[in-house]
């Protein structure tokens, strides 16, 4: 139910709950159904899954907002054209020419109003559907090439504006194949384990080390092995603690199953399954030559060394454990282990000799301590205690287990995945806070928290000490009202410090994945996305921004509510979808920031052309073009960038900054007032300046080098500002890895090869006309402009950005800690 496989003791008097699903280890009892369905916890978790329903992504929400605005824009001003045209023309015609209505002034109406809609059609921002379809796609590919499968086409952006990433621990963080790490046996303490470190194989110990291989392969389920999948990886069936222990055995070159089979059933006498009152599993086998019994037994540490009254020391000798020595062993092996969140397992055993004596004295001596043979010291045997042969001991007694020889102490964990410590270090340096959620006690949880860099427990910085970790019983309290339901103010004053939630149930993730979305503490407010792997973790799955599920280790259930699926279980193949999220809404950016400043323009100069010549320079035909260029070929030119170095670096926007940053509105102000400057100079003084006739004098049907010059200038300044779009952000090289993209080269070139050939032989259907060397080296020259005119641009808003960022330090404004 948690995610965790911990035996949980069920009383009459505390915790007498059973639920569906979860499996009775051991024991017996009656039960009493008192829910089914979806009043059953399972049918919570598929309640919860189905309430938590996703709306619009964070981008689609920005996109629609900004596409209403400029949409309400180009109206505004198309309506406004046309009703200064019409009245222009009314005046002109009846008012001052007192001319009378025919059929020239009808079509001259048609015309304005064709004007009109041209407007509109290239201030409407049509292409940028297709921008963001592109680029998703374009991403979606690439992140599976990353190992992330992405089921949901929007949760791609809208990972780039994560900012708080809910992970699950055992399976996610952690590689959910429990491993022995540590060990400590003939008086050795291996703080790490290997083929080559194991170096006990001497002629003194080889009889213990048998023994010890016995109790880890005959002293557990048979269901528990461990084999070698298909890719050669070591691969955990039954219980992990056993397999863990079998793990042991494979770095001591020891076969568990050969051992197996060398005992027939009948060579296993008795077997008593783990017991959680006791902490302990005893299994019971005949000694060759039927000498008697060996009892071997592995459990709590703390447990079955106090049952221990020998243990293996250096070279084989058997030594004998008092208190002190006991209490030495707990603090410096067994603490110490547990410290560093491992699991401690201590295993030992006990031989019973058949004793053929009659003689009461023999049998005396059978419970003397001081009398029992040391077959160490003398014939290097381990220790044992005597028995008749005919009279069987009372095994479920616990002196039966009592002076035994401790074999080993064996510290054993779930091993952090070796990517994560690295991967939530850049999730940190990039803005994104990670939360541990886990089913795990809070101990362990703490442990491997501050293993992976979550928490950093030796830190003594103020930051630090404000982390909190806490269970799912605390959690509860601290954000439910009197009335036990959850105060969001409540809510509010933990979740920005809490870290870790510990012994954390379904609904626990789920409230807390719910409750930080729902959260307006913070300005841009959170985007949350979670990861997890099993049913447990399904309701916070479908409930985040985004859901990540382990391909391999994962649930159907947990497959089936996420987002995003990580093909290879790979917790750092998160960063890549960070990665392919936020170049998504960078090329997205880039596409807006180069579609505004040419809708700008194109609407701007015809408007200002209409108010003072009556007419548009550009033809309906020639904004199709520019439209063209800007919308189809801009997004297919500017959604396939490969991701900026630096992308990591910057911070998460989050959910309500809006999509056009001040920075992005000052660039794309300043852009456009460069080219409407250089567009309406040239309309008025470009014929004086090289030396020919004004267009403005002729029929607007004739074509003229004078508008086909302006048209061409027009294009020249969009498609070298095409270039400048390449960055955003502040960054200056606009030409860096242009050659690497193909298609941005393939359509500015095709681009600017279409316009050669509609200004030289295009005149019929685009009203233009040939122009000559000198005058395209003008147009050229104003395009080329346009990158120098960049510079200066990205400089000032540079500066600006600095002045806003020393003001902020000089007011004392801190930065949002989330």
């Amino acid at each position: 139910m948690t995610g965790e496989s911990d035996l949980v003791a069920k009383r009459t008097d505390k915790d007498i709950t059973l639920f569906a699903g979860t499996h009775v280890m051991e024991g017996s009892g009656r039960m009493i159904v008192i829910a089914v369905g979806a009043n059953s916890q399972t049918g919570v978790i598929y309640t919860l899954m189905k309430s938590g329903k996703k709306g619009k992504s964070i981008l689609q929400c920005k996109l629609a907002d900004l596409a209403v605005k400029i949409g309400y824009f180009g109206i505004s001003i198309a309506i406004i054209t046309i009703i200064m045209l019409i009245v222009r023309s009314c005046i002109v015609e009846f008012a001052i020419k007192q001319e009378k209505l025919a059929y020239k002034h009808i079509k001259e109406f048609f015309d304005h109003v064709i004007t009109g809609i041209t407007i509109l059609v290239v201030a409407v921002p049509e292409g940028l559907p297709l921008a963001v379809s592109l680029s998703l796609a374009y991403s979606v590919k690439q992140m599976m090439r990353d190992n992330n499968l992405v089921r949901h086409i929007d949760a791609c952006e809208t990972m780039g504006n994560a900012t708080t990433i809910c992970s699950d621990k055992t399976g996610t963080l952690t590689a959910n194949k429990m491993t022995a790490v540590q060990c400590y046996t003939f008086g050795i303490y291996y703080t790490k384990l290997s083929k080559r470190q194991l170096n006990f194989h001497t002629a003194q110990n080889i009889t213990f080390v048998h023994i010890l291989a016995q109790n880890i392969a005959l002293n557990s389920a048979s269901t528990s092995r461990i084999a070698r999948d298909e890719n050669n990886l070591i691969k955990q069936y039954g219980n992990k603690t056993e397999c863990a222990l079998l793990g042991l055995l494979y770095k001591l070159q020891y076969d568990y199953a050969k051992l197996r089979n060398e005992f027939s059933v009948n060579e296993i006498h008795r077997v008593f399954a783990f017991n959680s009152m006791r902490k302990l599993m005893r299994t019971i086998i005949k000694l060759p030559d039927d000498q008697g019994f060996r009892l071997l037994a592995k459990g709590a540490s703390e447990i079955i060394l106090r049952k221990c009254s020998f243990i293996i020391g250096v070279d084989g000798k058997l030594l004998r454990l008092n208190l002190m020595e006991k209490n030495k062993i707990t603090q410096q092996v067994i603490k110490v282990m547990a410290h560093n969140g491992l699991r401690t397992i201590c295993l030992a055993y006990v031989d019973y000799i058949f004793h053929d004596d009659d003689d009461d004295d023999a049998n005396d001596a059978n419970n003397d301590e001081n009398s029992r043979p040391n077959h160490n010291r003398d014939n290097n045997k381990p220790n044992c205690k005597m028995i008749k042969r005919n009279i069987e001991p009372e095994w479920d007694d616990e002196q039966s287990y009592s002076d035994m020889t401790c074999l080993a102490i064996v510290g054993i964990e779930d091993p952090i995945r070796k990517d994560v410590p690295q991967a939530i270090k850049k999730f940190q340096e990039s803005g994104i806070t990670v939360r541990m959620i886990t089913g795990d006690n809070i101990d362990t949880a703490r442990s491997i928290a501050n293993k992976c860099g979550i928490i950093n427990t030796d830190s003594n910085s103020n930051q630090e000490k404000n982390f909190m970790i806490l269970d799912g019983k605390q959690f509860n309290q601290m954000i439910r009202n009197d009335s036990g339901e959850i105060d969001q103010d409540l809510f509010d004053s933990i979740w920005p410090h809490l870290r870790v939630l510990a012994r954390s149930s379904p609904m626990d993730k789920y409230i807390l994945v719910k409750h930080i979305i729902a959260s307006r503490i913070t300005s841009a407010r959170e985007v949350v996305a979670v990861t997890g792997d099993g049913t447990n973790d399904a309701p916070a799955l479908k409930m985040a921004d985004v859901g990540f599920a382990m391909g391999i280790a994962g649930t159907e259930v947990a497959k089936e509510a996420s987002d995003i699926i990580l093909t290879d279980d790979n917790f750092s193949s998160i960063i890549k979808s960070v990665i392919w999220g936020r170049n998504v809404y960078d090329s997205i950016a880039k596409f807006i920031q180069f579609q505004l400043t040419v809708n700008i323009v194109a609407v701007l100069i015809c408007f200002v052309s209409a108010c003072i010549i009556q007419e548009s320079p550009l033809r309906p035909v020639q904004m199709l073009w520019v439209n063209l260029i800007m919308d189809t070929l801009g997004s297919l030119a500017l959604s396939t960038e490969e991701p900026d170095k630096t992308v990591l670096l910057r911070k998460p926007y989050g959910r309500n900054k809006p999509l056009i940053s001040t920075n992005m509105l000052k660039i794309i102000a300043g852009n456009a007032l460069y080219q409407l400057a250089i567009l309406i100079s040239f309309l008025f003084y470009g014929p004086q300046w090289l030396d020919f006739d004004s267009g403005l004098q002729l029929s607007k049907n004739t074509p003229t080098v004078h508008f086909t010059m302006l048209f061409n200038i027009f294009v020249m300044l969009t498609l070298f500002n095409e270039i400048n779009s390449r960055k955003i952000n502040g960054d200056r090289n606009v030409f860096e890895g242009i050659l690497a993209n193909w298609m941005f080269c393939s359509i500015f070139s095709g681009t600017l090869f279409i316009q050669v050939c509609i200004i030289q032989f295009g005149s019929i259907w685009f009203n233009t006309c040939p122009l000559d060397l000198s005058q395209w080296m003008w147009c050229l020259a104003f395009g080329f402009s346009m990158l120098v005119w960049g510079q200066i641009t990205t400089t000032m808003t540079l500066k600006t950005r600095n002045y806003n960022w020393i003001n902020g330090i000089s007011g004392h404004q801190q930065p949002s800690n989330h």
